[in-house]
C-alpha cells in the first residue's frame, strides 16, 4: 500500500524528558501515524511553553530534549520535518491575521482560560483573571496558526486538545468566509488514551506529579531498580493471581510480543511465577525498547550543535510552505505578498 496523501502536523511542548506512558500514549503513536503519511511536520513548541515557563535555561534544555528524544525513538528526518516554533516567524504574523477575524467570545469559551478563572475562584481570589497571561488567553490562536500554516490535514490530539482543533476550524473559516478560502480545514484524530491508563510502579495513574514514573531514558541499572519498585501484593509464586489486576502485567502487554504477553497472563492466572520473575521479564522488556535509544538520546544531548544543526535544516523546509501560505493569506486580505 502507498502513503496517505495527507500532511500530518504534531506539536510538543517542552516539558522535559518524557516517561513510558507518554511513549505510549503519544510518541509512539505519532511515530507511526508519520510513517504512513506523505507528509509529516513535528514543531517543538517552546512559544506555547513561555506562557508557564519563565526560566531560559530550562526552556532551552528542554527544548533539546524533545529533539533528543523523538530522534532517538525513531523520527525519520526524511519523511518528518523537525522544527522549532520560534524559527517560523510566519507563524506569529499569521497569528495576527487570525486575530483580525476571530470573535473574542472564542476565547472566552477555551477550557485552558475557563480552567484558569474556575480554579481562581475555588480559591476565592476577587479577580477571576489573577495569573492569567494574555499568552495563555491567545494560546488557541497560536495553536490554530501553528497548524494552518503548514496547510495541514490531520492533527493528532489527545480528549484535551479537541476543542483547540474545533476552535482552529472555526478560525480558517472565518478567514476564508472574510477573504478567499486559504486555509483547509483541518481534521483531528484522537489518541488513545493508553498513555493516560497506564499504571506507575504505586499503582496510581503514572504522573511526575506523583513521582511513580518510569523515565524512557535511563541508565538500565537505575531502570531495574525501579522496576523492581513496582507495588505488588503478597500473594507467593504458587498461587494464582489476577494479571488484568497487576501493574506489571499491564505494563508488560505495552512491550511484549503477544506470545509473551499470554504466557505472562497463563503463568499468573494458573500460578507458578512470582511476581520477581514477572519484573525481571517486564525490564528486559523494557531494556530491549529502551536501551539503544537511551544511547542515541544521550549522545545527542552531549552534542547540542548537532542538534541545533538538525532544527535549523528542518526550519528552512518548514519555512517555504510557512512563506507561500502566509503570502497567500496577505494577499487575500488586501497585503503585499511577501518578497
Amino acid at each position: 500500500m502507498g502513503l496517505v496523501d495527507k500532511t500530518i502536523l504534531t506539536g510538543v511542548k517542552p516539558t522535559g524528558a518524557p516517561h513510558i506512558g507518554n511513549y505510549i500514549g503519544a510518541i509512539r503513536p505519532a511515530l507511526q501515524l508519520a510513517a504512513t503519511h506523505e507528509r509529516s511536520y513535528l514543531f517543538i513548541a517552546d512559544y506555547h511553553a513561555l506562557n508557564a515557563v519563565h526560566d531560559p535555561e530550562a526552556l532551552r534544555r528542554d527544548s533539546y530534549q524533545v529533539a533528543a528524544c523523538w530522534l532517538a525513538l525513531g523520527l525519520d528526518l526524511n519523511k518528518t520535518v523537525l522544527y522549532r516554533q520560534s524559527e517560523i516567524p510566519e507563524i506569529f504574523e499569521l497569528t495576527q491575521l487570525l486575530c483580525a477575524v476571530t470573535p473574542k467570545g472564542l476565547m472566552d469559551r477555551a477550557h485552558s482560560y475557563k480552567a484558569a478563572m474556575d480554579k481562581n475562584r475555588e480559591e476565592g481570589r476577587d479577580d477571576p483573571d489573577h495569573g492569567v497571561n494574555m499568552g495563555l488567553y491567545t494560546y488557541p490562536l497560536l495553536m490554530a496558526a501553528d497548524i494552518l500554516v503548514a496547510q495541514t490535514d490531520i492533527v493528532p490530539v489527545g480528549k484535551d486538545q479537541v476543542q483547540h482543533l474545533e476552535f482552529t476550524r472555526d478560525m480558517a473559516a472565518y478567514f476564508n468566509n472574510a477573504f478567499l478560502p486559504v486555509f483547509k480545514l483541518p481534521e483531528y484524530q484522537l489518541e488513545k488514551a493508553a498513555g493516560d491508563l497506564l499504571p506507575g510502579v504505586d499503582g496510581r495513574k503514572m504522573s511526575k506529579s506523583y513521582n511513580n514514573h518510569i523515565p524512557v531514558f535511563m541508565d538500565s541499572a537505575a531502570r531495574r531498580k525501579l522496576v523492581m519498585k513496582i507495588v505488588t501484593d503478597s500473594k507467593l509464586p504458587a498461587e494464582p493471581k489476577n494479571a488484568d489486576g497487576s501493574v506489571i502485567f499491564r505494563l508488560y502487554t505495552h512491550f511484549a510480543g503477544n506470545n509473551e504477553v499470554q504466557a505472562m497472563r497463563d503463568a499468573f492466572e494458573k500460578g507458578g511465577m512470582g511476581y520477581g520473575d514477572a519484573k525481571q521479564k517486564l525490564f528486559e522488556a523494557l531494556e530491549l525498547t529502551f536501551e539503544k535509544p537511551t544511547q542515541i538520546y544521550n549522545s545527542y544531548m552531549t552534542d547540542t550543535k548537532k542538534l541545533d544543526e538538525l532544527l535549523a535544516a528542518g526550519a528552512d523546509k518548514a519555512r517555504k510552505i510557512a512563506r507561500e501560505t502566509l503570502s497567500t493569506a496577505r494577499e487575500a486580505a488586501g497585503l503585499k505578498r511577501l518578497r
